[in-house]
């Protein structure tokens, strides 16, 4: 291959590998359709969380899950209620959460029952990178982000399977963030409609790999619901696996599922 053909081809591929010529801006179409997925006006579903330590020692905790989406009216993003079904000696405890919009800067508020008081109680969250429910991942993983709130950078566009990968670089805008930054995978199959997360990694405060997550995802409806997602830590070596099944949407929750009288009562 002469010089000046060799030269065209290295161009060639760095451009489709490395786009610079993708502006900040074409990145963030590519999250809002990828990463911002319609999450329906409600949902019911089981939730199976199953922690695996460094030793390979599991334990499972199953929850029913209710959801409703608030779409930020009077600041409220979403409301969750967790109920306990497995193991059998935390059956009944109930947990609650009301996430805000990001611009409020204001942590969600989360309450606790627990059966053998009879009691609810306020849960605080001093630190967003507390872990959620003993998991890998924290309540700051779980907050809604704006898109506004994070830079992007695009490192590789690839073609698989007949669609296409997005690499991309995610730097938060506040100073004092759990994460350096993330690298998020993005996989476009026939349309930007079923463009979904498949994997990220996150990197500690000092730009060192903290833990990894892969995802799958199922469609109910028009709405994008988590299949089977995996978290571990790689300096902890410590898993979560999270399941969703039995999953309805729209169904017309009431608001008083989320309330404390609802909590104390149970499902």
């Amino acid at each position: 291959m002469k010089k000046s053909a060799l030269f065209l081809f290295i161009v060639s591929v760095s451009t489709l590998l490395f786009p610079a010529a993708y502006a900040e801006q074409d990145v963030r179409e590519i999250i809002r359709h990828c990463e911002y997925k319609n999450p329906g006006e409600d949902q019911r579903s089981l939730l199976t969380i199953t922690l695996i330590d460094k030793d390979d020692n599991e334990r499972e905790n199953i929850y029913r899950r209710l959801w409703k989406n608030y779409h930020g009216q009077e600041g409220v993003l979403d409301k969750m209620v967790l109920f306990t079904e497995f193991p059998p000696d935390a059956k009944g405890t109930g947990f609650m959460r009301w996430g805000y919009k990001s611009s409020l800067d204001k942590m969600a508020d989360q309450w606790l029952y627990l059966p053998h008081l009879r009691k609810v109680r306020r849960v605080s969250v001093r630190d967003p990178g507390d872990s959620f429910l003993g998991s890998d991942l924290t309540y700051g993983d779980i907050e809604d982000r704006d898109i506004s709130d994070d830079e992007y950078k695009l490192l590789r566009h690839d073609e698989q399977d007949g669609g296409d990968i997005y690499t991309v670089e995610i730097r938060p805008k506040e100073q004092n963030s759990i994460y350096s930054k993330k690298i998020s995978w993005y996989a476009k199959r026939s349309s930007w409609d079923d463009c979904v997360r498949v994997k990220t990694d996150y990197y500690d405060r000092q730009g060192n790999l903290l833990k990894k997550q892969r995802l799958t995802w199922q469609k109910v409806d028009d709405a994008w619901i988590w299949d089977r997602v995996t978290v571990e830590n790689v300096q902890t070596n410590h898993k979560s696996i999270f399941t969703v099944t039995d999953v309805k949407v729209n169904i017309g929750l009431d608001d008083d599922i989320f309330t404390e009288r609802a909590l104390r009562k149970g499902l």
